[in-house]
This record gives C-alpha cells, sequence and structure tokens, in this order.
C-alpha cells in the first residue's frame, strides 16, 4: 500500500477538524461580545421628577476567559497555515516525484547592462513558461532573489532547455538573447539554474544555464 495516502487522510482530517474549531470559537467570541439588554422600567405614577442625566457606565473589563480564547484562535489560525504548507508539500511529491522531477530557477547579478523584462522556456522544443516581471520583482531579483520559473516532469534520457530573456540592454536599448543546454536525467529532482549577470570586460548582460550538482 503506498504511505502517502494514509498520510494526506490525517492531514485532511486534521484540517477539517482545525476549520470546525475556529467556526466555533469564532461564534463563542462574538456571543460573548454583544452587549446585555436594557432594564426594563414601569411608569412611575408618583409626579414625574426632573430627568437626570444617567452617569456614564465605566468600561467593562475584558474577561481573562475571553483573553485565552483569543489566543487558541490565534494558535489555530497559525495551525492551519502550517497544514497548508504540509499539504502543498504533499500535493508536490504526488504531482512531481523525484524520479521524474525537473525545476528550473531564475537568478540575477547584474546592475548597469540589463533590466529584464520577460523569459520564455522551451523544453524539448515544447514552451513551457512564459512571465512577465513587474517592478517590484525586478527588485527583488536584483537584491538577490531567486525565483523558481518551472516545476515539471521528464522521462529518463537527454532533454534540451532554451531560454530567451527579453528587456533593456546597455543604454536602454531592446534586447533579446537566448541560451540553452542539454542535460540527462537520472534518478533523483533534476535541478537547473539560469542565471543573468554583467560582463564587465564586454560590457554586456551574460546568460548561462547551470546544473545543480
Amino acid at each position: 500500500m503506498n504511505p502517502v495516502y494514509p498520510r494526506s487522510f490525517r492531514l485532511a482530517a486534521r484540517g477539517a477538524l482545525l476549520v470546525f474549531t475556529l467556526a466555533l470559537a469564532g461564534t463563542a467570541s462574538a456571543q460573548a461580545s454583544l452587549p446585555a439588554p436594557p432594564l426594563a422600567i414601569a411608569p412611575s405614577a408618583t409626579a414625574a421628577l426632573p430627568e437626570t442625566p444617567a452617569p456614564t457606565p465605566a468600561p467593562t473589563p475584558v474577561p481573562e476567559t475571553f483573553q485565552a480564547l483569543d489566543t487558541q484562535v490565534q494558535d489555530l489560525k497559525q495551525d492551519v497555515l502550517d497544514l497548508n504548507r504540509d499539504l502543498f508539500m504533499l500535493e508536490e511529491e504526488l504531482l512531481f516525484p523525484a524520479n521524474t522531477q525537473v525545476a528550473v530557477f531564475l537568478s540575477m547579478d547584474v546592475s548597469n547592462y540589463f533590466e529584464i523584462d520577460s523569459v520564455q522556456l522551451r523544453l524539448d522544443n515544447k514552451q513551457v513558461a512564459n512571465y512577465l516581471y513587474t517592478e517590484r520583482e525586478v527588485d527583488g531579483l536584483n537584491r538577490g532573489g531567486v525565483q523558481r520559473l518551472y516545476l515539471g516532469n521528464v522521462k529518463f534520457g537527454q532533454h534540451e532547455l532554451v531560454a530567451f530573456f527579453t528587456g533593456k540592454g546597455p543604454q536602454g536599448r531592446d534586447y533579446r538573447r537566448g541560451t540553452t543546454i542539454t542535460f540527462r536525467k537520472g534518478e533523483g529532482a533534476k535541478f537547473l539554474e539560469l542565471r543573468v549577470s554583467d560582463r564587465q570586460r564586454a560590457q554586456q548582460p551574460e546568460f548561462v544555464i547551470k546544473e545543480w550538482e
């Protein structure tokens, strides 16, 4: 029997229990915060006395039980986030097993010679990714961020990956360059890195694809 299925069942059951508990906690908190209905005062048969302003009620302190309930709700929310992360990792294990998995990452080390607009990936002459970048994403890459650009499955054997980069080159000119690599898929996951860097001597950007060992 595949051991993955009992694990997914336990994760799903745990998620349902957390959602149900959060709903109960939210209902109890909402009911506890409702104001008490005002007391009805029967009209007096004597002569009406001059009205005096009612004193301002002092703020009611929050009972410790409510604070404890809020802490429990926050803990349950964190449990839900952790569960979602575990489910996401489990889904990737099911969809992309290590014996067929290939992942492509992008990193940049440029300052003067290239500003990326988009990148396109072709794996074995088939387009598998086409990504357009925002200014915020470009800034993140220039600060050292690494983007997972593609995750998929390939068979054992030889494969060809081609990457096309478009953007602004030296002196703000439109720039389009490509690079390619032939790699062999064996046992275990295969990780490839697209790296864009400055080539100071030629005053041009350099585009390479490297295999992670």
